[in-house]
């Protein structure tokens, strides 16, 4: 008998830059958080309240309300120890899952590997935005990787004599996230899967019908996108995207550029869930959002500088929704030169999605056993 149950897909949506998660969640109630905080914080009377302690920030209206519907887990204090500070380094640990070293595969090409051994779907990751992020490539391991996916394709069909120049040019898309020395014998098995891709990805805009209106921002078009590759049914497990680069990164002019940007992705997120709910196909769909750290807890007059002690969602119909973890402490002597302490790993929290909803094993993916969360139902 034929099975009807679908594959459970999960989608990752990357906030680049370092989220303020002070200001994302806020600690209304703490009256430390507005100490330390004197320009760059939410007042009380706007906070949408979650309880008599923490509220979202009113930009994240729509994910508030998709929060009061049950479909949104709140991972508090996500992160992993000894910090590091920097863009690069801080995304790489959470692409690789390797804190000590710099590591050579990402997460979810692991994933893929593992789900896909053979490589036999050439669409089971797809990345929408520009070259590939590092959590995605694993020698071997087929991603395509998307611009657009209404001119998507464009590549389809090239002669042989063509092979080279195309090769040469996903070579110097691919290289920042896998290093020179790599790339070549990477494409060399991915390349042309990931053209081949390309045929198959250029049929999805034609099989979607939606009246759902998606923001006119990268972010929205981008989750649109992924929401047309999954309703197409090809087989796709693991979708990504990646808000503008480094947008989060919010040193100065933060009050108005992180409500502006996360009025953005709550609104493309709230759309991308009716959008699914409209095609009926939300029922295997979760969505993470995360991003590489945190803000220092003291604001620097304009803006927030560098930090830890992060805030990531999980969100869909499947979600137990609420909040998991303890919010860090605020107080100077709790404080980790300055910044929040993290309290929950990142790796139980891909753990949790590996196991929980994928249903593979976790273990060899993010290189441990660290402790999962109750956030699936």
């Amino acid at each position: 008998m034929t099975s009807t149950k679908k594959d459970p897909v999960l989608a990752v949506l990357q906030l680049s830059g370092g989220n303020d998660a002070l200001n994302t969640i806020v600690p209304y109630a703490d009256p430390l958080y507005f100490d330390h905080r004197p320009s760059v914080r939410v007042a009380e009377d706007q906070v949408l309240k979650i309880d008599d302690h923490i509220g979202f920030n009113p930009a994240l209206g729509p994910i508030k309300d998709l929060f009061d519907q049950g479909k949104v887990a709140i991972i508090l204090g996500v992160g992993y120890p000894n910090p590091n500070r920097s863009h690069f380094r801080s995304m790489d640990i959470w692409h690789t899952c390797e804190p000590e070293k710099v590591g050579d595969e990402g997460w979810l090409g692991r994933a893929i590997r593992d789900i896909d051994p053979t490589g036999e779907n050439v669409l089971t990751g797809v990345n929408f935005g520009r070259g590939l992020p590092r959590s995605l490539a694993a020698p071997g391991v087929p991603v395509a990787s998307v611009g657009n996916l209404e001119t998507y394709g464009v590549l389809t069909g090239i002669e042989d004599d063509q092979r080279d120049e195309a090769l040469d040019i996903f070579s110097r898309m691919y290289s920042p996230a896998m290093g020179r020395g790599q790339v070549m014998d990477y494409l060399s098995h991915t390349g042309m899967d990931a053209l081949k891709g390309a045929d198959i990805l250029s049929t999805a805009p034609e099989k979607y019908s939606s009246t759902i209106e998606y923001g006119n921002n990268s972010v929205a078009q981008y989750m649109r996108n992924i929401a047309q590759t999954h309703i197409a049914g090809f087989g796709t497990r693991f979708l990504y995207t990646t808000a503008p680069y480094n947008s989060f990164d919010t040193h100065a002019g933060q009050m108005v550029g992180h409500s502006r940007l996360w009025g953005e992705v709550s609104a493309a997120v709230r759309d991308f869930q009716a959008d699914l709910t409209e095609s009926n196909a939300s029922d295997n769909m979760t969505l993470l959002v995360f991003t590489e750290f945190g803000r220092r807890v003291r604001d620097n007059g304009s803006g927030t500088d560098h930090g830890s002690g992060g805030v990531a969602f999980v969100i869909g119909d499947n979600v137990k929704g609420g909040v998991y973890g303890e919010y860090p402490s605020l107080e100077e002597s709790k404080l980790l030169e300055g910044d929040l302490h993290f309290n929950n790993d990142f790796r139980g929290l891909y753990s949790t999605l590996l196991e929980k909803w994928i249903g593979i094993d976790a273990q060899s993916v993010v290189g441990g056993n660290f402790e999962q969360m109750a956030f699936m139902k």
